[in-house]
């Protein structure tokens, strides 16, 4: 790309970026016509909320388990045009995946025109019951927009057969490709209004055999492609472990799950979820924080951050420590790829019941 810039964009990089679009729509379980690459998951929900033209009184459904980030692209859409957003609560512990049910078409209104979801939530952890939610959802006239960032590489997808209007997902996570590899798939009668955040040479070109959607996207101005184009090697990668990539997803849900269990063992506390409702991801709640002077961040570290330090300074382990839904409530998340062993989740079990002073009679 840097020895002929010329050659690489406007001669190579069609052909590449084809290439690359094919290998993740089969990964995918989509038609590669439907399916665009971007930076990230964010990036996709702020095209789809940013395209769409909303109305004062329209609603946008949102559970409180949903990513910050993308949080923040509703509540900004929804200020500049009067639409109302509808926080969902979906209380912690979580008994089955018809709780989940239950409570987001609770949230449901006639007013209600979207409702952003996660496949995986990230503060939490839990697998959210996609598919019978978008069924549902449809026969109430509400499209959904799932937010997959956690999704492939961890659960088995097919896109098409599940029908969400809209499904944005990262491949810098679980594919383990480059940061910086993203995807949107939009329905295709859904394609016609969606743009990306950045209007560029694609708008209004039309291109032979290339869908809208990719004459929108494929060109938002000139950048590293990079990324994008390494994602096929990245699935030929995980395809190459014993079982390929769904056998190496069956195997880091059952070690996560052993992980969660090692850990809920050691401090004393009960699983927020039950395990069927685990991807490759697992969430324990901690003891509240005991000092309530740890909520001013600007003051000092919250004791979240300081717990998390520590882990690292003294126990050289990296893990996310953080409140959820708000202080004092802590949490703890772990993950499972192929390079993670039990031994790593019962040490990290050891340091956090040497921290926190906890036994055998500590509840969450």
């Amino acid at each position: 790309m840097e020895s002929n810039p010329v050659r690489f964009f406007l001669r190579e990089m069609e052909s590449l970026l084809d290439a690359s679009r094919e290998g993740l729509a089969r990964f995918v379980g989509a038609p590669s016509s439907d399916l665009v690459l971007l930076r990230n998951a964010t990036a996709g929900v702020n095209s789809v909320f940013r395209s769409l033209s909303w109305r004062s009184g329209d609603e946008v459904l949102v559970t409180d388990h949903a990513y910050p980030a993308c949080r923040n692209a509703v509540d900004y859409v929804a200020r500049r045009s009067g639409a109302k957003v509808t926080p969902v609560r979906i209380p912690m512990p979580v008994g089955s995946p018809e709780h989940v049910i239950e409570a987001v078409l609770a949230g449901v209104t006639d007013r209600t025109r979207l409702a952003l979801l996660d496949h995986v939530t990230s503060p939490t952890a839990i697998v959210f019951p996609m598919a019978e939610l978008v069924r549902r959802l449809a026969l109430r006239g509400v499209d959904v927009l799932v937010d997959g960032a956690h999704a492939p590489g961890t659960l088995p997808l097919s896109l098409e057969r599940l029908g969400a209007a809209y499904y944005v997902g990262n491949c810098h996570k679980w594919l383990c490709a480059p940061k910086g590899a993203g995807f949107l798939h939009v329905r295709p009668d859904r394609q016609e209004t969606i743009q990306p955040v950045a209007i560029s040479h694609g708008y209004g070109t039309f291109r032979p055999g290339r869908t809208r959607l990719h004459d929108a996207f494929d060109w938002t101005g000139t950048d590293d492609p990079t990324p994008w184009l390494c994602v096929p090697e990245a699935i030929r990668f995980l395809e190459s472990f014993e079982g390929g990539a769904g056998g190496l997803m069956v195997r880091n849900h059952a070690l996560v799950a052993a992980g969660r269990e090692v850990l809920c063992r050691r401090l004393g506390i009960a699983p927020p979820c039950p395990e069927a409702m685990l991807g490759a991801m697992a969430a324990v709640p901690l003891h509240d924080d005991p000092d309530p002077m740890a909520l001013d961040p600007a003051a000092r570290p919250s004791p979240a951050w300081r717990l998390q330090t520590q882990l690292l300074e003294r126990y050289a382990i990296e893990v996310p420590v953080y409140y959820w839904p708000a202080p004092p409530r802590r949490f703890v998340r772990i993950s499972a790829q192929a390079y993670n062993d039990l031994g790593q989740y019962e040490r990290l079990a050891t340091a956090l019941a040497e921290l926190l002073g906890a036994g055998p009679t500590a509840t969450s």
